[in-house]
């Protein structure tokens, strides 16, 4: 049974994207098997995965669209009207890691916005709009039928920066979520606008799996149970081996507000693990998944070259000496956080976790 784990944050600049793509690999590489879905119409995650930094990668993609479905046109039977039922998408292979896939993105994502938005009105619903009744369940049914297709373990989902329709679907249709920060004021003030989103986007999802007109859809709407991982802390600078002092602050102020606010309005939506299973990973009431510092140069060699920071060849990095020496230290740190990342991501979404919710 696939597990949907959406990265979400609705500031931008958080590196959603850049955790996607890494965690990714970090899961195929110990053995999971893998989807990444670019759920932004900006397409960043399909850029990276597929690169595009000439023109002959420039062709590739344009060939690859033409030949191959992606997260619009596999949408299409239920948003077009088309007279066909939705299929899975033939996933792209991520060169480089067996078991890690890509459903791609497309810009066109974003006309399905303003059709979803009437048909996840609840009175609009109630009412004789009936064909509208397909759409709030179709996401859902494409990713399941992707995931089944591709004998999948994850899907990852990288989602754009807004409050959008298309996003309040995909993060209620997922099992779990991320919510990556970086260390600044914005994000706080993204946290405490989240503390208000995200209970009223559970309430509506949990009214519209009641729906009888939703349950008689070609697409039903799915039982509503996502639950929250913890968040990242990401791009903070180091100086003599920890963060600095402005950093820490706003590092703590976001898990402040996320220990005294995000959580306990969570829970009492019923949008959490039981406590004990975030002790067992050794985390605080704040719940950090993670710290990652800033990796900026490494980070952009690894979208040149389609390949995470961890396993950049020295050829790849193109130093020598010191440099050389000082970027593998980086590699390695880099290698271990995400390795630390996915390996508690294993365990907070196996099934006996999820059986002790439940219960």
């Amino acid at each position: 049974m696939v597990q949907k784990i959406a990265l979400f944050n609705h500031k931008g600049g958080v590196s959603k994207t850049t955790t996607t793509f890494n965690l990714g690999w970090m899961l195929a590489s110990k053995g999971k098997r893998v989807i990444l879905v670019d759920g932004d119409p900006q397409c960043n995650l399909t850029g990276m995965a597929l690169g595009e930094q000439t023109e002959d990668d420039e062709a590739r993609i344009q060939k690859i669209y033409n030949t191959t479905s992606n997260i619009k046109t596999g949408l299409a039977p239920a948003f077009e009207s088309q007279p066909r039922a939705i299929e899975a998408v033939d996933c792209i292979p991520i060169q480089g890691q067996d078991g890690l896939f890509l459903l791609p993105g497309h810009v066109g994502f974003a006309e399905y916005e303003v059709e979803l938005g009437i048909a996840q009105t609840l009175k609009t619903l109630s009412s004789s709009l009936q064909a509208l009744r397909n759409l709030p369940g179709a996401i859902y049914d494409l990713l399941e039928k992707t995931a089944l297709k591709l004998n999948a373990d994850y899907i990852l989902i990288d989602m754009s920066p807004s409050l959008s329709s298309i996003n309040q679907n995909l993060l209620m249709i997922s099992d779990f979520f991320l919510v990556p920060t970086t260390a600044d004021f914005f994000s706080v003030m993204a946290i405490d606008s989240l503390t208000k989103v995200l209970p009223r986007w559970h309430a509506w999802a949990k009214s519209a799996n009641s729906l009888q007109i939703l349950k008689d859809a070609n697409y039903p709407f799915p039982e509503v149970d996502v639950r929250f991982l913890g968040t990242i802390v990401q791009n903070y600078r180091i100086i003599g081996g920890k963060e600095t002092a402005a950093f820490q602050t706003w590092i703590a102020k976001i898990e402040q507000s996320v220990s005294e606010n995000l959580v306990p309005t969570l829970t009492r939506s019923n949008m959490m693990l039981p406590s004990q299973a975030y002790r067992d990973q050794g985390l605080q009431s704040s719940l950090s998944l993670a710290k990652i510092s800033n990796f900026n140069s490494l980070i952009a060699l690894s979208q040149n070259h389609r390949t995470p920071v961890c396993a950049l060849t020295p050829q790849q990095l193109g130093q020598k000496g010191i440099i050389l020496e000082a970027n593998q230290q980086k590699q390695e740190e880099f290698r271990k956080i995400f390795s630390d990342l996915a390996d508690k991501i294993i365990t907070l979404t196996s099934r006996s976790v999820a059986y002790a919710v439940s219960a």
